[in-house]
């Protein structure tokens, strides 16, 4: 994966509508200013209970978007990553309606697991309490097959994604049918999305049990024997984060966007520090993305009692700032107050989580661009993009406040805003500048303010932020150069 920046978004909301119309904004709007595109699910069908994250097909491009062949020409311009949605598929696949019709005489029977695969022997309330899942319940949804048979289907997220048994030959194979089809259209990473609930044994918690890891390293292997590189998608305690780093290409740093906001309500660094300096050097890092702001990241871990890398008074802080500086937004948006709920997460834009501060935005990006990985730039982000609380209205979808469906033309306006400019020159800045490829350090400082540093040789750059005095500078050194860059939004603090 190359190391600069890259670009997340949904094909269709991103201007257009189709892979085409992706592909000529980052070749004409957007030219080399990412180095990849992480393509959120755009597999048959976009839009059905989970907004992709559900597909009927996997190995189908949705036809409002285009064909494979269209993800080809976008992969010769920028590496492309691809979910691989691991845990579960749509009830209105072929192989469930299968299953749904002909129950045990399905052949795609044993795909699916149900409740009695676990527990051959019941469970008790104490071992289904333990069961960890991010929504409100316990996670099964009862079938009845013609005949009368009645299956209880283990279903992680909601009634419409059926769990895989990835213990199963058919499950197996299913999974490694996607990979092979990732391989053949070109693209380069793939995103074990919810991989973290995939095993499920009596007496544990179902979820990044050590079962989880083999099945990790396993499924990694066979991507990378197909040539893909993989990203694991987890929101976990901040030690397992560090843990899946030692087994795998690439983890998302979670923890980073809480502890950045928190840094800047509170112009309190150490946590933020203390994290990066053990932070997985392999990281992609993220501030926003298709879900909420994640809180159980840095959270105690629930398992154990742990502490986390905010205490439970720094959380709710954090979370109310939130609320306040989104004039009340985001609240509408997160837990109870919308469906599709996730326990662990804020439901808003980064930007509005930071009260459309084009200073503390620009300030948050810089940390992110120097904090150790790969960055990705989610689409919303990118354009600095408020709250969509009509798309969050339309659909009574908590994290939809964040998906808002943008035309060229609110692209073009968006382009033009100085925050959004001030960006793209930080986001090339991070792309070209050869002391990324070195090694990032810490640099003991004031509580109060963040100082990092990436040296590869002669060259080096250096971020300091003063939270306190809301000033921040950037100096770089190149070829026997250094020069101070403008990019923490001089002309907008």
């Amino acid at each position: 994966m190359k190391n600069q920046v890259q670009l997340i978004a949904y094909v269709d909301r991103a201007g257009g509508g189709d892979l085409a119309d992706l592909r000529r904004l980052l070749q004409t709007d957007l030219p080399g200013v990412f180095g990849g595109v992480h393509l959120l699910p755009f597999f048959h069908p976009i839009d059905g209970a989970d907004a992709g994250f559900d597909p009927i097909d996997h190995t189908r491009v949705d036809p409002r978007l285009g064909t494979w062949a269209d993800v080809g020409l976008l992969a010769r311009d920028a590496e492309v990553m691809a979910d691989l949605i691991v845990n579960h598929v749509s009830s209105s696949s072929p192989q469930f309606r299968d299953f749904a019709a002909h129950g045990l005489q399905s052949p795609f029977a044993r795909m699916f697991l149900t409740y009695d695969r676990v527990f051959p022997q019941g469970a008790t309330a104490a071992e289904l309490l333990q069961i960890y899942r991010p929504r409100p319940g316990l996670p099964f949804t009862s079938l009845t097959v013609p005949g009368g048979q009645r299956h209880l289907l283990w279903t992680t997220f909601t009634p419409q994604q059926i769990d895989l048994d990835v213990a199963d030959p058919q499950g197996r194979a299913y999974l490694e049918g996607i990979i092979e089809t990732f391989r053949a259209a070109g693209v380069s990473s793939i995103r074990l999305d919810a991989v973290g609930y995939a095993v499920k044994r009596a007496g544990t918690r179902c979820f990044m049990i050590p079962e989880t890891y083999a099945f990790i390293a396993e499924l990694t292997a066979k991507a990378r024997a197909a040539g893909l590189e993989v990203l694991v998608e987890i929101h976990s305690y901040y030690a397992d984060q560090i843990e899946i780093a030692r087994h795998v290409d690439r983890v998302y740093d979670f923890a980073l966007p809480p502890l950045v906001l928190h840094a800047l309500q509170r112009a309190d660094a150490a946590p933020l520090t203390a994290w990066l300096a053990q932070s997985p050097r392999n990281a992609i890092t993220v501030l926003d993305t298709h879900d909420g702001i994640g809180v159980i990241d840095v959270g105690a871990d629930a398992a154990t009692g742990r502490p986390g890398l905010l205490s439970p008074p720094q959380i709710d802080e954090l979370v109310e700032t939130i609320h306040r500086a989104s004039r009340g937004e985001s609240r509408k948006a997160t837990g109870a107050a919308a469906s599709n709920l996730d326990l662990y997460q804020v439901n808003c834009t980064y930007y509005d989580a930071l009260g459309r501060d084009d200073w503390a935005y620009l300030a948050a990006r810089a940390i992110q661009f120097f904090a150790p990985g790969i960055p990705q730039v989610y689409y919303v982000g990118l354009l600095a993009g408020g709250n969509d609380l009509a798309l969050l209205a339309q659909t009574g979808v908590g994290r939809d406040i964040n998906r808002h469906r943008y035309t060229r033309e609110e692209i073009a306006a968006a382009l033009g805003r100085p925050v959004v400019r001030e960006l793209i020159e930080l986001i090339r800045f991070r792309n070209r500048h050869p002391a990324f490829g070195g090694t990032f350090a810490v640099v003991p400082s004031d509580p109060q303010i963040v100082a990092l540093r990436w040296t590869s040789g002669a060259d080096w750059a250096h971020l300091t932020i003063d939270l306190s005095q809301r000033r921040g500078v950037i100096t770089a050194a190149e070829a026997g150069v250094t020069r101070t860059l403008p990019l923490l939004g001089s002309s907008l603090g």
